[in-house]
Order: structure tokens, then sequence, then C-alpha cells
């Protein structure tokens, strides 16, 4: 068999190999049918390129075929690292593109958090009373324990807690705070929005009440980093409850069912962001954030390059790569 004759026949084999190896590099979903041919088109094509380098086909040939069996290799046999490839795709593209794509919803949630949340703050700096009507006493001494300016430690009510102890509380705290909202969304639009809303009046409450008292000191400095990370994850997982209640609200021309599941995919992709974040945030909190013994400039500091980073991160980061994905995927 001649080389061009050897070509001709086998060709088809391995332009379909190309095709299929090419979609899940970019991470397309190739139907399952594609994706079990995969082992057998890469176990044809080694062989081809056994029988192009024993009968001395032309080098350009065996060349071809070589770095198609290599890619095979690669994506068959190197899970791990295909692993890693999406993870750090999902967090350089996905996750801002997605957040992007619902930003109606995303400013509707952020409204809702922090609109009650600065005019709380702002009215206990006049009408301190108010304190009263959104914490309890309980609570108004456990957070002035935690923030006095002449404590022991800083967002702790008792000092022996461990900085790893602290950090598994934020999590669990962080986390379950925003799936609350989240999961709310099934209550279309008056569940994530009341969560919002309630969240806000409170964190405004006690931001309010430590400055009026003047722990502002010990407090601003304290939030101000991981807030970055903290608060636009709940803002996030609020938007991502709405499109939950967006779906039941108004299906368009899918039934309620099948476009509650369809949204669900999306948001749920959005919250593995959002517990990324958390994470983050937990572990600026419970090592930065309540150490005493870095200035509260260098916190300052630190917490207005956090606070760029993630605007920067939420409308810049994978744009352009990022809108075509999300255009063909929807």
């Amino acid at each position: 068999m001649t080389p061009v004759e050897f070509e001709a026949r086998h060709g088809p084999c391995w332009e379909r190999l190309t095709a299929l190896l090419a979609a899940v590099s970019s991470g397309g979903t190739p139907s399952s049918t594609d994706i079990g041919s995969l082992p057998r088109l890469y176990r044809e094509t080694c062989q081809h390129l056994a029988l192009a380098r024993d009968r001395g086909y032309p080098q350009h040939l065996v060349d071809r075929l070589n770095e198609l069996a290599r890619q095979g290799h690669e994506v068959l046999y190197r899970p791990r690292t295909r692993f890693l490839s999406q993870a750090w795709r999902f967090v350089a593209v996905d996750f801002p593109e997605r957040v992007r794509a619902e930003r109606g919803l995303m400013l509707l949630s952020a409204a809702a958090f922090f609109l009650p949340l600065a005019a709380l703050g702002l009215l206990l700096q006049h009408f301190p009373v108010l304190v009263h009507s959104t914490l309890e006493p309980g609570m108004l001494v456990d957070i002035e324990r935690m923030y006095a300016p002449g404590g022991d430690s800083i967002g702790k009510l008792r000092s022996g807690d461990t900085d790893f102890m602290m950090f598994g509380h934020y999590i669990n705290n962080n986390i379950g705070i925003s799936f609350q909202v989240f999961a709310t969304g099934i209550v279309p639009f008056l569940g994530p929005m009341f969560y919002l809303l309630f969240n806000g009046i409170i964190i405004g409450s006690v931001a309010g009440h430590l400055t009026h008292i003047g722990f502002g000191g010990t407090f601003w400095p304290f939030v101000s980093g991981h807030g970055s990370f903290e608060l636009t994850a709940i803002v996030i997982a609020g938007g991502a409850g709405l499109m939950l209640s967006r779906a039941l609200v108004a299906p368009g021309d899918l039934p309620r069912r099948t476009a509650l599941m369809v949204a669900a995919r999306g948001a749920v992709q959005i919250m593995y962001g959002v517990v990324l974040m958390l994470v983050i945030a937990a572990a600026i909190e419970a090592f930065w954030s309540s150490s005493r013994w870095t200035p509260a400039w260098v916190k300052y500091s630190a917490a207005a390059v956090l606070w760029a980073a993630v605007a920067y991160y939420f409308l810049f980061q994978g744009r352009a790569r990022g809108a075509m994905l999300w255009t063909s995927k929807r």
C-alpha cells in the first residue's frame, strides 16, 4: 500500500480523532457515543503509527500520527491534569463570566443586601437606640466583648479559641448564610430577598453600633480585609437564588420544572465559586484579620488591594474567552 492509499483509507479515522480531541481539550461536551469511541480511535491510530514507521512512509505522515497519538494519550491517561485544567478554567473564566451574565439579578441582590446595611449603619450614628430593635441584648454584649479595644482577642468570644478553630467556625457560619440565601430561591423572590435584607440589617446594625460606641478602631480593621470576599460571596449567592426564583416565575417556553432544573444547573455552578470565596474569606478572617500585631494602616492597605482585586476579577477576568464560551453554551 502506497502512502497515499494508506492516508486515503485511514484519514477519516485520524480526522475524527483530531476533532474529538479538540472538543475535549477546549472544554466542550461531546456526546457519550463520541467519548466512547475515543479509546478505539486512539488504539487504531497507534497501530497506524507503527505501520507507517515499519513501512518507511514519509516523515511528515509519521510526525502527524505521532502527534495525534501523543494528544490521545494525554487525554486518556492524564485525568488529574485534565481535572486541574478544568478547575483552573472555571476559576479564570467560567465563574466570573457566569456572574456577569446574570448581572441584573446580581445588582438586585447587591441592592437588597447593601442598602439596608448602609442605612442602618448611618441611622445608628444619629439614633443609637434603634439597635435595640434589631439586635438582642445578649448579642450586643457578645459583639462588644469581641471587639473591645482592650480585649485579649479580636472577633472571638473566647480568647482560648485557636485560629484553626475559628477558621472552621467562619467557614461553617458563612457557608450556612450563603446557602440559606441561595436555597430559599425556591420561594420565588421572597426567600432570597428576605434573607438578604435580614443579613444586611444585622450586619449594618453591628457595624453602626460598634462605630457609635467607639469600637470602630477595632472593628473596621478586622472586617475590611475578608469582607471583600465574604460580602461579595453573599451577594452572589443571593443572585444564584434569584435565578431559581426567576425560573419559577417566568419559565418561558419550558415547563416550569424543566426551567427550574436548567436554572439550578447554572446556579449550582456559581455556588461552587461562592464556596471557594468563603473559604478564602475564612482563611483571611482567622489568620490575618484577627491578628493584633498588624497595624491598622497595614490592614486597610491590604483591604484596598483585596477589594480592588475582587472588583477587577468580576468585571474583567476572562471576559474575552468567557464571552465566547458562555454564548456557545447558551
